[in-house]
């Protein structure tokens, strides 16, 4: 059992045994995220073989082996209890699964009580052709996205998702190509060093979409680590459970090469309605603006006068930077951050400036 007390987590650590008494073991109530990425029982026939009849180097290993659905679905309610043991009360999970386990898993997550908030298809732009020919080719993965509780106030970074998107809403089916070429690891004898190791480019859009800065992620089959090393990019915590010596092996070295991106480019587009709000009386009593001052409009055509309390003045309009903009437009609103300017050494600055200047101090 891991040794650990109700104010400590093994951050940034890969943990060695099985994930539920690990988790066990952990305090509750003290993790951000979980993704997992739990054995699929493919529950495979034989070999695969492709037309040439060389092997298809398929998900045959002892960890994805159950003999029977009673005994993976006491699995999966096992280890989803303790996901959401550890879990805060607004965290949240992400589960990715085939077909042939994705709704068994679905069924337990709403039983123990998670929320479910989506279902994302993961669409592979390069998947595994059907060497048989029998059935479609198996192009896509499902994940489900789930609050601990439907009364969980869960992070989802909206404006960033749709700034990644080039400006349109994120949908929920992601087309991304599977792990290969160099992202692919290998292990000493130049195999595949895990048959279901995810891209990187899944992880960064989950990681992106449900978490910020610092924030914990536990990924309880962590495999080769692809969750710990997107999670050290974006500035997150991390901890691994992984009872794989091999792939613990791998992961560890995998996570010692990779490098955080600077804290600036951490930062991402929020929505407007979670920045602090900023009165534009503020701008006159801290003396960025005095009375008296000229504001421009930013079309250059308009021009008011400001007064101590905030309002402005421009011929018979009078009023807020909202109103008075709205007015000398002949429109029904006007947002005045981004309608009015100020003069400094000969130069337009549009007020907004300062609005953001002050929103930086109210963050330091």
């Amino acid at each position: 059992m891991i040794k650990t007390t109700e104010k400590s987590l093994p951050l940034d650590t890969i943990l060695s045994g099985d994930c539920i008494d690990v988790m066990n073991s952990l305090p509750a109530n003290s993790v951000d995220l979980v993704f997992a990425d739990p054995p699929y029982n493919l529950q495979l026939r034989g070999d695969l073989h492709r037309p040439d009849n060389s092997k298809v180097d398929a998900v045959d290993n002892d960890w994805d082996q159950f003999s029977s659905f009673a005994i993976y679905d006491k699995f999966s309610r096992d280890w989803l209890a303790a996901a959401r043991r550890i879990l805060k009360p607004n965290g949240a999970i992400w589960v990715i699964g085939s077909y042939h386990n994705i709704f068994r898993v679905g069924v337990a997550l709403q039983d123990a009580g998670f929320w479910i908030l989506n279902d994302v298809i993961w669409r592979k732009s390069n998947p595994m052709p059907n060497f048989r020919g029998k059935r479609f080719t198996n192009a896509h993965e499902t994940m489900i996205w789930a609050g601990k509780s439907d009364a969980s106030k869960y992070t989802f970074n909206y404006e960033a998702l749709k700034e990644l998107n080039e400006g349109i809403q994120m949908r929920s089916d992601w087309v991304l190509p599977i792990c290969n070429g160099g992202e692919r690891l290998k292990n000493e004898k130049g195999e595949k060093a895990h048959p279901t190791q995810k891209p990187e480019s899944l992880l960064h859009r989950v990681l992106l979409a449900s978490t910020n800065p610092d924030d914990v992620i536990l990924d309880p089959f962590f495999g080769t680590g692809t969750t710990g090393a997107v999670a050290k990019k974006l500035g997150r915590h991390f901890i691994g459970i992984e009872r794989e010596e091999a792939y613990r092996k791998v992961a560890q070295k995998r996570i010692d090469n990779t490098r955080k991106y600077d804290a600036d480019s951490l930062r991402v587009t929020t929505a407007k309605r979670a920045e602090p709000r900023v009165p534009f009386g503020n701008l006159i009593e801290r003396g960025m603006l005095s009375p008296g001052e000229q504001l421009y409009s930013l079309n250059g055509r308009h021009r008011a006068k400001l007064r101590a309390d905030g309002t402005l003045v421009a011929h018979d309009a009078r009023g807020s930077i909202h109103q008075v903009g709205a007015a000398l437009e002949g429109a029904p609103s006007c947002n005045g951050w981004t309608y009015w300017s100020y003069k400094r050494d000969g130069k337009n600055i549009p007020i907004d400036m300062l609005r953001q200047q002050i929103r930086a101090e109210m963050k330091a």
